[in-house]
């Protein structure tokens, strides 16, 4: 029988601080690699996947740790290997199971308590203005519905199933990933003139636009705070113009 080096309170310490650690380290590492390589082509079977080699690197940890917590001779075995990769699986899987419950629950108390109706509010008639303290998108599932300021929103660009949205909030300049097609988005922001559809591939913000250059065949849009450029197509230069006249004329 394993004799424990530690008391129970530390071999606890041990087992909740290392998976926290990992998961830590391994998504600040992920974080930083995307933004210095700029990749946006993020899917769900890449976050299954990472999801996935978090938990081995969490088994394989736990392993490690017998040899610290434990004086069991068999500790360096491969039924205990085994086990921990076993066990860092089935916890893992049930973490992200209640982790998905609550935030359904939460979302549900939201919808209920700002009374939101889903995406008709976003197709009626009257247009609202960016002052609305905040929008709710309802993305392709509802764990991944999401809230956002407009005057904090400079534009969205698609990535295949996902939407990498760009915005400055509180002096700092954010890319966020949301599980949402461009077009799903376009039509849940109907009520909201200034954020338009520009390209296939893009929606922005008339109102953080701050120059544009081009001509009949269509603009390259800068913004503040960011070197990054927006083009309109041609198809969608008439809306574009007359929407960024009201804006300027607003100002």
């Amino acid at each position: 029988m394993a004799e424990q080096k530690f008391n129970y309170l530390t071999i606890c310490c041990l087992h909740a601080l290392s998976p926290a650690l990992i998961v830590y380290l391994y998504v600040s590492t992920l974080t930083r690699f995307r933004k210095r390589h700029l990749t946006n082509d993020w899917t769900l079977k890449k976050e299954f996947f990472h999801v996935a080699i978090i938990f081995l690197i969490i088994g394989l940890s736990g392993f490690l740790l017998r040899g610290v917590i434990y004086t069991n001779p068999d500790n360096v075995s491969w039924h205990y290997l085994w086990a921990e990769i076993r066990n860092a699986y089935l916890a893992g899987i049930v973490f992200c199971f209640y982790l998905i419950f609550t935030k359904l629950y939460v979302n549900s108390i939201i919808d209920k308590s700002t009374g939101y109706h889903g995406v008709a509010v976003a197709l009626g008639s009257v247009k609202q203005d960016l002052t609305a303290p905040l929008i709710f998108i309802k993305a392709h599932v509802r764990i991944d519905d999401f809230y956002f300021k407009a005057e904090d929103l400079l534009f969205a660009k698609a990535s295949g199933n996902y939407i990498t949205f760009t915005t400055f909030k509180d002096g700092f300049l954010r890319n966020e990933l949301k599980r949402i097609s461009l077009k799903q988005l376009e039509i849940q922001l109907a009520a909201y003139p200034y954020l338009l559809r520009c390209h296939r591939g893009y929606l922005l913000n008339v109102q953080r636009v701050v120059k544009l250059s081009g001509n009949s065949q269509g603009y390259l849009i800068s913004f503040d705070r960011t070197e990054d450029k927006v083009p309109v197509s041609r198809a969608y230069l008439n809306v574009f113009d007359q929407i960024y006249k009201q804006a300027n004329v607003a100002c």
